[in-house]
């Protein structure tokens, strides 16, 4: 199976100013995505996807891959479908730039559920620490009994009516498509559910097309403030 990786990249951030060109622990944040989905020996290429002269600019410099792509896009998948355009393969995994402690398992286990033909769009979620349920920057997902996504939501679901403590799944920003739910999604228009979650994956299930969800062990930290930046680095630093 033919698997191309691709980063998308803005240099815009609300939360968090060009959080792509911050310095982690000595390089660029945007570096650090790049060369930890590198470490997977499964993939054929990985691409930086970016709208940003200066991020191809810094990408050069250091020997990233990168493609410069269209400044309207108005989410990474929309990204990664121009990258699909010019670049060919079976899978084509969406790893948010934002997430620097990306490993090797996680790219695993997401190619290892795109092994079903019949699955065009996959994901990750994880157990979720008790100090990210109630946190609407942490997503939660559930899932039906096959594993596909009933839904994603940055409340708190399932809602524990009668304490009886659920099981809390987070969702990790990683994805696979195949090329027909690419093509699909940048058919249909933003979505209402997506549009108040600001979750772009709503698109699909909103349209009836399925997500399914394999669970890996290994979370990780999106970064989206100056405090994620620092307990990123100091992850690093610890090499935990």
């Amino acid at each position: 199976m033919r698997a191309v990786a691709v980063i998308p990249a803005r240099l815009a951030s609300t939360r968090l100013p060009r959080k792509m060109l911050r310095e982690i622990a000595g390089q660029p944040l945007i570096g650090r995505v790049y060369e930890a989905v590198r470490s997977s020996p499964l993939l054929h290429d990985v691409i930086i996807a970016t709208d940003s002269d200066e991020i191809v600019a810094v990408c050069q410099r250091h020997g990233w891959k990168t493609q410069l792509t269209s400044a309207v896009h108005r989410c990474g998948t929309e990204r990664v479908h121009e990258v699909s355009q010019s670049v060919v393969a079976d899978v084509y995994l969406n790893v948010q730039g934002d997430e620097p402690l990306t490993r090797p398992e996680h790219i695993a286990a997401l190619l290892e559920l795109m092994q079903d033909p019949e699955v065009q769009v996959g994901t990750l979620k994880t157990p979720e620490a008790a100090a990210d349920i109630d946190n609407p920057s942490a997503v939660k997902v559930v899932t039906d009994s096959a594993g596909r996504a009933l839904y994603f939501s940055r409340a708190t679901i399932p809602y524990d009516r009668d304490g009886a403590r659920p099981d809390y799944f987070k969702h990790l920003g990683f994805y696979a498509y195949r090329k027909p739910a690419l093509d699909r999604f940048v058919a249909l228009p933003e979505s209402p559910l997506e549009r108040n979650e600001r979750l772009e994956q709503l698109r699909f299930l909103e349209n009836g097309i399925a997500i399914h969800v394999t669970e890996t062990s290994y979370d990780t930290v999106g970064v989206d403030t100056e405090e994620d930046l620092r307990r990123v680095a100091d992850i690093l630093r610890s090499g935990s």
